[in-house]
């Protein structure tokens, strides 16, 4: 067994292993940024397909992207209005971010904040995680806790009763290009790209 509790799970990743937890989407696997490469191994996944930061805030997020005075007014507004919630914005990486969490463009970083007690409880903890949905690459998210230990042994899984309140679909991604946005991905949200979001 290696359902653990909120306790263990958070001592678990500050000390470098993976974990897996309910959030507001899909449940998520994750790991701190520095040892991403964890769940690129785990997922078999390609190195082409970057994983995303998620953080209890995004105050937590701001110090991983760059961007001039007028884009961060931008991206604060989208952030404020979906925030906590299902939308991922794609946004230019700082320096901050380790190189393995986004291999082949290495510039770019994802950011999300989960609407999900749970994910927010642990992150505030934790500090921004590495993270994507917990399934191999290319399958289905899977949907419980329960699944998720049977599929990855090795990683620490939130001891959870009952359902998931997730709603079982990926966050909708959203990248700034640096004059607007563009949809990479439709998903738990509904993003209406109008024109106040642009510089």
């Amino acid at each position: 067994m290696t359902q653990v509790s909120l306790t263990n799970l958070i001592t678990g990743a500050r000390a470098g292993l993976l974990v897996s937890f309910p959030t507001d989407t899909v449940p998520a696997l994750a790991a701190v940024p520095e040892k991403a490469a964890l769940i690129f191994a785990a997922k078999q996944r390609s190195q082409d397909k970057p994983l995303i930061l998620m953080a209890a805030s995004a105050e937590n997020l701001w110090l991983y992207v760059k961007g001039d005075e007028n884009e961060y007014k931008v991206w604060q507004e989208l952030a404020d209005k979906y925030w906590p919630g299902g939308l991922t914005l794609v946004l230019p990486a700082s320096d901050r971010v380790p190189k393995v969490m986004n291999p082949i463009d290495p510039t770019t970083i994802g950011i999300r904040v989960p609407n999900s007690a749970i994910a927010q409880n642990i992150l505030a903890q934790t500090g921004p995680l590495a993270t994507t949905s917990a399934n191999f690459s290319g399958q289905p998210p899977l949907q419980t806790m329960t699944e998720i230990e049977v599929q990855f042994p090795k990683v620490l899984t939130l001891e959870y009763q009952g359902e998931i309140s997730g709603v079982g679909i990926p966050s909708t991604v959203a990248k700034w290009t640096g004059i607007n946005w563009q949809i990479l991905r439709q998903g738990a949200i509904k993003l209406d790209i109008s024109s106040d979001n642009q510089i």
